[in-house]
């Protein structure tokens, strides 16, 4: 009977992810900061959805590298 494991690549891939949030979430809401104290400028609108995306990028990359952790570390696929 084999006991269960992480598997390794499952978790390195979630990490990147974690990362890549990580990053995306200082840099979205620097951005819409920055964007919303210059309102006076010609790209206004462009950029306000550039950071918005960003922002939301950041918590959907948060939500996929956490569950691809869990699944490195809970998934029963190796034991099988």
């Amino acid at each position: 009977m084999k006991t269960k494991s992480t598997d390794k690549e499952i978790l390195v891939k979630g990490l990147k992810q974690m990362v890549i949030s990580l990053a995306l979430m200082f840099t979205g809401p620097t951005l819409l900061h920055v964007i919303l104290s210059n309102r006076e400028r010609s790209f206004y609108i462009p950029l306000l959805i550039i950071a918005i995306v960003t922002c939301a990028l950041a918590i959907f990359f948060a939500f996929k590298g956490l569950n691809t952790i869990l699944n490195s570390l809970f998934d029963s696929k190796k034991s099988r």
